[in-house]
């Protein structure tokens, strides 16, 4: 069997500038249950995917509250997503106990960052194998971070993380330059919308996503399971009406094919 030499040492380089370790903790991010986050210029959301070891099992938390103001959801790791999420509202208890405010959300993905990094530079260490979508409110409005093992972050409009997270990155692609003018309704539908397109055909129910909000005048909780079902039923609704809209637009075959008896001639089912 091959043996990567180069992997057994996070603080080891190999030959092309790589850090295996590090990107084995990148690769837990992309295998974990599918996490998305959207924000408007007074509200953020995320949404997480709730992923049962068996049926036997319940699912792991993967969205955690730090404070009033801002919140995580985790793909990778839950163990490492827990710790972390714990610092997290420690730094949030600190800095309010100290200064009585609330942390600016920017400054609290910097220090979790930094968390992140030593990790990457201490051979007694290994990388947290868990990404983070941050989301948050302070005085400059609503922000949505991405943190990764590396201990690199970016801010986005809208993200998604863990596996199948493509197919949601496509449709938040298509729609993310409007998500400024948004309402929480907007924002929360789309977020579901996301979620949705990561399962890849299987039905969405509340039971299987958790969705979290903070905005303007709102603390960051968990909407529950209940109001999440109500706009999954409004969703399949209007997706529903939607497509009988569509097939109706399609003309009839024409009064020569049909009397020629041509199959061929029929319309194609559409692909909804």
């Amino acid at each position: 069997m091959f043996r990567n030499q180069y992997d057994t040492d996070v603080t080891t380089w190999s030959p092309a500038g790589r850090l295996f370790q590090v990107e084995y903790a990148m690769e837990a991010v992309k295998q974990g249950s599918a996490a998305v986050g959207l924000r408007s210029s007074s509200h953020a959301v995320l949404a997480a995917v709730n992923k049962a070891a068996s049926d036997l099992a319940s699912h792991q938390r993967k969205v955690f509250r730090a404070a009033d103001h801002v919140g995580v959801a985790i793909a990778g790791l839950t163990a490492d997503g827990r710790v972390l999420s714990r610092f997290l509202r420690n730094e949030c208890i600190n800095h309010s106990f100290v200064y009585e405010s609330p942390l600016p959300v920017g400054r609290l993905v910097v220090q979790l960052a930094d968390k992140a990094q030593v990790c990457t530079q201490r051979s007694w260490k290994r990388p947290y194998g868990v990404g983070l979508l941050v989301a948050g409110l302070d005085e400059s409005g609503a922000h949505l971070y991405y943190n990764c093992p590396s201990g690199n972050y970016f801010e986005y409009q809208a993200f998604a993380i863990g596996s199948r997270s493509q197919a949601a990155k496509t449709f938040l692609e298509r729609r993310y330059k409007a998500y400024d003018g948004y309402t929480r309704e907007e924002l929360i539908k789309d977020a579901l919308f996301a979620i949705k397109e990561t399962f890849q055909g299987e039905k969405l129910t509340s039971q299987l996503c958790t969705v979290a909000i903070v905005g303007v005048g709102e603390a960051f909780h968990v909407i529950d399971q209940k109001t999440i079902q109500e706009y999954i039923d409004a969703m399949d609704v209007s997706s529903e009406g939607g497509a009988e809209e569509e097939t109706a637009a399609v003309p009839p075959p024409s009064g020569e094919a049909q009397e020629g008896g041509d199959e061929s001639s029929e319309p194609a089912p559409m692909d909804i």
